[in-house]
């Protein structure tokens, strides 16, 4: 088994490039997917951030409330990675875990693990290869405006949040651009694809 770590900037298109592995046949965990499982209302972790920010960053259904959580983290240094010392060594418990089941039942299979904190968080250690998926920060900015509905200064300050795209692309083993149009950008995965079988 092989696993994968994809990563890049936000809003690069890490997650079209995950769906375009799972379609060429690996097996993709998702950590925001795992991030939203760990926290959910009455879990240990839920309660760690509502202790910590209180009840605003809660909606009506109890559930985390993911846009006022991330106006005040992408403002405060100090408090996102209180928030991050909360979430991420769960994520990477379940990860773990899931992995393991995956090797079990398939131990020549090509797991992708989509983190945009790979770097950030120290997955970078725990992975056999890593894809960086890249994008002009035009483009980042357009996406982010068009999907979160955020002003041009938020996206700025949640680009400006993660580690500078060139220094994970140094240290990375592959790079996809995310601003391919899609067939061309799923002829590269399907290639990289099937080079990553032949290590697993």
């Amino acid at each position: 088994m092989i696993l994968v770590g994809l990563t890049g900037g936000v809003a690069t298109g890490k997650s079209t490039v995950a769906k375009m592995f799972k379609r060429c046949g690996a097996v993709v965990i998702d950590a925001d997917e795992l991030a939203r499982d760990v926290v959910k209302p009455g879990k240990p972790a839920w309660r760690e951030i509502v202790a910590l920010f209180g009840k605003t960053v809660l909606s009506q259904d109890r559930s985390l409330n993911r846009q006022a959580l991330g106006s005040i983290v992408f403002r405060n240094q100090k408090k996102r990675r209180q928030l991050e010392r909360i979430i991420h060594p769960r994520v990477a418990r379940e990860q773990v875990r899931l992995t393991k089941a995956i090797a079990r039942k398939d131990p020549k299979a090509v797991v992708i693990y989509e983190v945009p904190l790979l770097f950030e968080a120290g997955v970078d250690k725990r992975v056999d290869e890593i894809i960086v998926v890249t994008a002009d920060r035009t483009t980042q900015i357009a996406r982010l405006k068009k999907r979160n509905g955020l002003t041009r200064a938020e996206a700025i300050r949640r680009i400006r949040s993660q580690m500078p795209l060139v220094k994970k692309i140094q240290r990375a083993n592959h790079m996809l651009s995310g601003i391919l149009p899609r067939p061309s950008l799923h002829r590269h995965v399907d290639q990289l694809f099937k080079h990553l079988r032949l290590l697993a």
